[in-house]
């Protein structure tokens, strides 16, 4: 641990949470609250001007997601952490923080002592996963089915749906994606659950990862 306190932002629009994650750090005296934003792109700008240690980042805020605002800033300061909130324990949610860049996912309703060890280990690079959702992320490992026996399956797909395949592999949004490829987001969500209709899965983070698996060679 180093010997001066770690710099930290907050990032949340809501006024009521920042004051309680402050209260939460605040009793801790190795950490100190450097600076606050209450949008993504104040975040952008704060995190530029200050140069945090580490950022609390909320997943959901009004101008722009915490995962896209996590994306440009992990691009020009690489060494700051960060670390997703969210009120969600959802597995798909933490794998779309991680491959965002983030270092970190916190449960906002974890206890305050939980919080406090928990960032300890992601400041020394030791842990990025809280240990209540570790086992949820196994799950979604163990059960993503094999793309070897799923020919049949793959060729139903369409070539829009294909595309949506690599787009969401990009950890880009059902929002992303309904823009970059010009339909609605309600179009997006549809294909989405033709997809796992088709290939038999359950999650967006199966999707990834059995997507994933297809794309590695063959291993003896």
């Amino acid at each position: 641990m180093q010997t001066t306190p770690y710099q930290i932002m907050i990032a949340d629009d809501s006024e009521r949470a920042r004051k309680a994650v402050r209260i939460i750090l605040e009793s801790d005296e190795h950490f100190v609250v450097q600076a606050e934003a209450v949008n993504g792109q104040d975040a952008i700008v704060k995190a530029r001007q200050y140069h945090p240690d580490l950022i609390l980042m909320d997943i959901n805020m009004p101008d722009m997601s915490g995962l896209e605002v996590t994306r440009i800033i992990k691009q020009e300061l690489p060494d700051t952490r960060i670390v997703i909130l969210s009120v969600s324990d959802d597995a798909a949610d933490l794998f779309d923080a991680i491959r965002s860049g983030a270092q970190g996912y916190l449960v906002k309703r974890l206890e305050p002592e939980d919080w406090i060890m928990y960032l300890y280990g992601v400041l020394d690079d030791e842990t990025r996963v809280p240990r209540e959702m570790a086992e949820k992320l196994l799950a979604e490992f163990r059960a993503v089915p094999s793309p070897k026996t799923d020919a049949a399956a793959l060729e139903q797909l369409t070539t829009r749906e294909r595309e949506i395949i690599d787009l969401v592999c990009t950890g880009a949004t059902n929002k992303d994606i309904a823009n970059m490829l010009f339909i609605a987001e309600n179009t997006v969500k549809n294909h989405l659950k033709n997809i796992m209709a088709k290939l038999y899965l359950q999650s967006r983070v199966q999707l990834i990862l059995y997507a994933q698996n297809l794309a590695k060679p063959d291993e003896k």
